[in-house]
């Protein structure tokens, strides 16, 4: 009996001890957020954004050819140089900031860098040798341009030259590199070409580290060259992608209750569990700094684990695709045609209502999907600080 009761004892403290911490947390939260909403919004000026093709808007297009039809079908009603059927979630970002779309750096055709640009690059890495165009080359892209827009702004000031002059007015502001919000999507490649080069879970978890201490590298460079409003998204649950399931070996026990691949979104936690504890290091490292860390992973899995809930459907399939259990082909993917008779026909369909879908084309998210996410971390409520978007250049103290 006595150790019944010893158990039982232990259990309520234990039980108690965890409803304070719990508690305290929500307290804290609850401080902060107060705190945030008595803020000033902030004046975000222009946008720097770096990351993969989760939010390219034409890098990987300008340089390797255009993601053709029916990619950007819903919203732009042509392709884009976005690997999805409308906008991506930089695109809402930088909308409800009262900003323009970003223009990819890379493009040089029609672009308007007045209020930013777009460094991000399909099929990028954080750890360089990986991607034509990794992390790194997207910051030393982002210090050509920082000193050369301000080399031409003076030139066309001058009256140096008639070309100055005109490209002039498509540069941003000197001072609009010290008051931009500087935006990270990056980090699933990371972890997806490992699995491809028949590393295991454990084996890809083990390089996580190094993969972040490069990240942080790079957020550094930045801040010394006057970054002050870092804002940076985890990554997503890669084990719910049809290029994920379809392609490398999990067995039915790996499977979870909403047909995720467990494995492969553990890691993505543990990669994500790193870059929270990194991103509080780097506000320690730098103190002028204003960081936000953005939860995108526990949205993006409620989509594929409430899908109905959310109003969406067959959130495992991609919407555009040809065949197989996913909607996806590895050899004849979305806007794939082959030849028939010696005529092109196109197999790699977009499905008919790609607003109820959460998959775009195996590997990337529907614009509506993207909105759903925008639409619940913009407020804050998925931010470490609970921050929202317009108030993230405030530093607050945990």
């Amino acid at each position: 009996m006595a150790t019944s009761f010893s158990l039982s004892t232990k259990g309520m403290v234990h039980s108690a001890h965890t409803t304070v911490c719990s508690l305290s947390v929500l307290v804290s939260i609850l401080y902060i957020s107060s705190h945030a909403l008595a803020l000033p919004q902030c004046d975000f000026p222009a946008i720097f954004n770096f990351g993969d093709s989760n939010s390219d808007t034409g890098a990987w297009s300008a340089t390797f050819g255009q993601a053709g039809p029916p990619a950007g079908e819903t919203y732009f009603h042509t392709p884009s140089g976005r690997y999805s059927d409308g906008r991506l979630l930089i695109d809402f970002i930088v909308e409800s900031l009262g900003l323009p779309n970003l223009s990819a750096y890379l493009d040089a055709l029609g672009s308007n860098f007045t209020h930013g640009a777009n460094f991000a690059a399909a099929a990028s890495t954080i750890r360089p040798g990986f991607s034509p165009i990794p992390y790194n080359v997207q910051f030393y892209q982002f210090a050509e341009f920082q000193t050369r827009s301000q080399t031409i702004r003076e030139q066309g000031s001058h009256g140096v030259f008639v070309i100055g002059g005109v490209f002039s007015k498509l540069m941003p502001k000197d001072d609009y590199f010290l008051r931009a919000l500087y935006t990270f999507d990056i980090g699933q490649n990371d972890l997806t070409y490992g699995y491809g080069a028949n590393m295991s879970t454990d084996e890809v978890k083990a390089y996580v580290p190094d993969v972040l201490d490069q990240f942080g590298t790079i957020i550094k460079k930045i801040y010394h060259q006057g970054g002050r409003s870092f804002w940076i998204h985890n990554t997503g649950p890669v084990g719910c992608l049809p290029y994920i399931l379809d392609r490398l070996l999990i067995t039915a026990a790996q499977i979870d209750r909403v047909g995720c691949a467990t494995p492969f979104n553990e890691v993505a936690q543990y990669f994500n569990q790193r870059l929270k504890k990194a991103v509080a290091q780097l506000r320690i490292d730098l103190p002028l700094a204003a960081i936000t860390y953005v939860d995108v992973y526990s949205l993006r899995y409620s989509l594929f684990s409430h899908a109905k809930k959310h109003g969406f459907k067959n959130p495992l399939r991609a919407c555009c695709g040809h065949g197989g259990k996913y909607n996806f082909n590895a050899k004849v993917g979305c806007g794939g045609k082959i030849t028939v008779n010696g005529a092109q026909i196109l197999i790699g369909k977009s499905c008919k209502d790609p607003s109820v879908r959460v998959n775009w084309d195996g590997v990337h998210y529907t614009e509506a999907a993207n909105k759903f996410v925008f639409d619940r971390i913009a407020d804050g409520s998925h931010s470490d600080p609970p921050i929202p978007l317009k108030m993230a250049c405030h530093r607050v103290h945990h």
